[in-house]
């Protein structure tokens, strides 16, 4: 009986095509929006998520000035330039801590030739590269001897690479940093957009001494990059950064710290529940229109049921029990609904696709938002079609036949 439900159906929705079409498609709208939403969200979570880690593992940046209420660095007069070397030196030796790199940065006119390019200059150390998750792709990186005996060399991102040389290869060039001359010893791979926008290979690095004594003449650092040695250690890393900061900085019990510890991992899980919001109320704005699909469900099988009262009343004649007629409208409405989503989860794959490569979104296809979008279908064709199945059901044979 219930496959015979199912082919009865099915030789409904050919009877009439253009009005089971009309049916389906606020389903098809519905779930092809869910899942094209969700895409949107996820991507976007997955493109932040990815642009914080590309900052590094396991990351704290210490920079100068006090954190402000509203979350933000607000700079006292001569708060930024409150951190040195020696500070970073110190943090190096706090139980849980891998690597520290101090940093400055500026911009400059960098000079090859007839071509100049204005970039981002950071001064650091070797350990720049282990904490912030940067490689090289030719050449190497400056060392600790080159940075003791302030070096003149340089190692490219590769947006000053193409801006600069072209197809030429940098390696073992000069290029003019300001009025400096600097030799070009490495380039590093590409690593696109950081979670703002910026690029992040537009940049310069040179040795840390060199950036001071050579380039911009000071004594402080204008930030410290910190990698601690695991996720579980981190909080007490940056307990610990604070208590010894403090201390080294004389600053009293009741004098609030004119530096700032910020923690990427919080950072990360703050953005994972923001984004995961966001994807949620995306979601959640697009399921109404499946809402809407099962009262254009439950309308249609309405209107069938009228159509069909003469037909309902012959099956009961025939012996049709009450559970059977239920079954068979109850079955229709499902065999729209169903139909209606799987058309749903392809225009919505389809849909992320597009957007994807029009819009150039990053989206990601939720195998999860399919399951959920298609179980919903499910459950607005067994809830909308209840009523008109019942109503089928219910009808006395006698009137039935009776209907004109």
């Amino acid at each position: 009986m219930f496959w015979e439900s199912v082919l009865i159906a099915f030789e409904g929705l050919k009877a009439n095509k253009l009005r089971a079409l009309l049916t389906m498609l606020g389903i098809i709208i519905g779930v092809g929006a869910v899942i094209a939403m969700v895409s949107i969200g996820l991507g976007v979570q997955q493109k932040v998520q990815s642009s914080i880690a590309s900052l590094g593992s396991n990351l704290l940046i210490v920079m100068p000035g006090a954190n402000s209420p509203s979350g933000g660095v607000r700079l006292a007069a001569g708060s930024n330039i409150t951190l040195t070397r020696k500070d970073a030196e110190a943090i190096g030796e706090i139980s849980g801590v891998n690597y520290v790199a101090p940093a400055v940065s500026q911009s400059f006119q960098i000079i090859y030739g007839n071509q100049n390019w204005v970039a981002s200059v950071s001064g650091t150390t070797a350990e720049y590269l282990s904490i912030r998750n940067f490689s090289v792709a030719s050449g190497t990186f400056f060392s600790d001897s080159d940075d003791n005996a302030r070096s003149r060399v340089a190692v490219l991102g590769q947006t000053v690479v193409t801006n600069l040389f072209g197809d030429v290869s940098p390696l073992g060039q000069t290029i003019r940093i300001g009025q400096a001359p600097f030799r070009v010893i490495g380039v590093l791979e590409s690593k696109g957009q950081s979670a703002n926008g910026q690029d992040q290979d537009d940049i310069v690095l040179v040795p840390l001494s060199t950036a001071q004594d050579r380039l911009m003449g000071i004594t402080h650092v204008n930030n410290i990059s910190i990698q601690a040695a695991s996720a579980e250690v981190i909080d007490k890393v940056q307990s610990d950064v604070t208590t010894l900061l403090r201390t080294r900085h004389r600053l009293a019990a009741n004098v609030e710290d004119d530096f700032s510890v910020r923690n990427l991992t919080a950072l990360m899980a703050t953005v994972q529940e923001t984004t995961g919001t966001l994807t949620m109320f995306l979601g959640a704005i697009a399921a109404i229109s499946l809402v809407v699909g099962g009262i254009g469900i439950m309308n249609i099988m309405l209107v069938s049921v009228t159509e069909r009262t003469r037909e309902i009343g012959i099956r009961k004649a025939l012996g049709a029990t009450f559970s059977n007629i239920l079954l068979q409208f109850l079955i229709e409405a499902i065999v729209i609904s169903v139909t209606g989503g799987l058309v749903g989860i392809l225009a919505g794959v389809a849909s992320a696709r597009v957007i994807s490569l029009v819009a150039g979104l990053n989206t990601v296809v939720s195998s999860l938002a399919i399951f959920a979008a298609f179980s919903v279908t499910i459950m607005i064709g067994v809830f909308f079609g209840i009523y008109p199945a019942r109503k089928a059901a219910l009808l006395d044979p006698i009137d039935a036949l009776r209907y004109e």
